[in-house]
């Protein structure tokens, strides 16, 4: 890190507010937060493996980072070499840059707009119906476990044309121990050689389909980089298809994963708001259909029910950046070199944005409180601003799609006795599941 100037008035790096991260940090990464920001103002800092990363909280921070100077961040030194996306995954969209990144975006935004999801929508459905079908007849389930395998199915075949099946199966387990390297290994160098044979297991799995696309073009999102051209007209390396296909494949499962078993949790905690989701189920949809875009769109209560999931149980609670120009924030100036994270999690959680934080309200979000629309960026579960999430309309589509499914079919109830707690690795997980007993409806 270099110590650049500090702008007269602006105090300088070292007098930034220095904590101490407690030993559960993981389980309570927002109430923390969100009580340093209480004590400490909007930027506080802490040292972790030897690196200075500052936490900037509130939704002023998190305007300033994901758009009014998002151009002193770098996602590639923060997602890609702080959080080891590159080493696992490639280099792909997550982890770009400036104009690079905005060229690649502009290839794939089409296939990600939401009048794209109608031809989603029915593999999505089919996909969750198959799925779903069983659970009556299981009686009990871990909703986590069977939301990963239904969101990876469909991001699988979606993005990338792949059916569900021994194929499909084998892709998820190689994602998966790759996520989940980091709990099993004794050492870094432990670390690089599983890694690196989880990456060569990973190519030899996605090259043969790069290459059945380059000879037989499809109009999925492998599809279009196949056929894509860069900035000179060269056709894309396999390499960074790969890159952008592994990236696409966890963004498309890993937070949906987590999002939709929260929001299954909360409505059996819930049983009022899950009669009135029910409900609308009913009039739009009736009580065997499957639901179109259209009926999608029209889930309204739905979406209530959705955002206050993403604000009390966001997929990723802090946003990585590495700083390339020095900034001043909040009276504070922080050099470039420096890590940054703007802290979603806490965000959600402060008492000056959101009315009783702590409480479950999907009314908050509904007119005419409309308290996310009270304070910009006080809502980003999907991040903000030019870059905020290339799926967040595949996301919302497929976990109301599957909400749909299964609350029309089955009544679910939250199995006693079990601990509900979100633990945050670089992506959110329940730490022990969220088991629900599943009955059928009667007809």
């Amino acid at each position: 890190m270099t110590m650049g100037k500090t702008a007269a008035g602006t105090r300088p790096f070292r007098e930034i507010p220095e904590i101490t991260l407690p030993s559960d940090y993981p389980m309570r990464v927002g109430p923390f937060l969100a009580e340093m920001y209480q004590r400490h103002g909007p930027i506080f800092r802490t040292n972790s493996f030897g690196l200075d990363i500052v936490y900037m909280v509130g939704p002023e921070a998190n305007r300033f980072v994901l758009q009014t100077d998002r151009l002193k961040f770098s996602y590639r030194q923060g997602w890609g070499n702080l959080f080891s996306v590159l080493d696992i995954f490639g280099d792909g969209l997550l982890t770009m840059d400036g104009a690079e990144h905005d060229a690649h975006r502009r290839l794939m935004n089409p296939a990600f707009a939401i009048a794209y999801m109608d031809r989603y929508v029915p593999l999505m459905n089919r996909i969750i119906r198959e799925r779903i079908t069983k659970w009556g007849e299981r009686g009990e389930i871990d909703v986590y476990d069977e939301a990963r395998k239904i969101t990876f199915d469909v991001a699988a075949e979606a993005l990338a044309g792949l059916r569900a099946g021994p194929e499909v199966d084998h892709f998820r387990d190689v994602f998966m121990r790759m996520l989940t390297l980091g709990m099993v290994v004794g050492s870094q160098q432990e670390w690089e050689e599983r890694m690196s044979a989880l990456r060569r297991e990973l190519d030899d799995l996605i090259r043969p389909k790069i290459a059945e696309r380059r000879a037989h073009p499809t109009d999925d999102i492998l599809g279009l980089l196949v056929t894509a051209a860069d900035a000179e007209g060269q056709p894309l390396s396999d390499e960074r298809i790969i890159g952008h296909a592994n990236i696409l494949l966890v963004a498309g499962h890993e937070t949906s994963t987590s999002l939709s078993a929260w929001l299954f949790g909360l409505l059996a905690q819930h049983p009022d708001t899950a009669r009135r989701a029910l409900a609308e189920q009913l009039e739009l949809v009736g009580p065997d259909a499957e639901p179109s875009l259209t009926d999608i769109k029209a889930m309204k209560y739905l979406d209530l029910v959705l955002m206050e999931a993403e604000r009390l149980y966001p997929p990723v609670s802090n946003g990585p950046r590495g700083v390339i120009e020095d900034f001043d924030f909040a009276g504070y100036h922080v050099p470039a070199g420096t890590y940054v994270f703007y802290s979603i999690a806490a965000t959600h959680l402060l008492p000056g944005v959101f009315e009783r934080p702590e409480e479950f309200d999907p009314e908050r979000f509904a007119a005419p409180r409309e308290e996310h629309k009270r304070t910009p960026y006080s809502l980003v579960g999907f991040g903000g601003g030019p870059r905020v999430c290339i799926g967040i309309n595949f996301a919302k589509v497929e976990i109301k799609a599957l909400v749909s499914q299964a609350l029309r079919r089955y009544e679910l109830e939250l199995v006693p006795d079990q601990t509900l707690t979100q633990y945050y690795r670089v992506t959110a997980v329940p730490l022990y599941g969220i088991r629900l007993r599943a009955r059928e409806r009667a007809k």
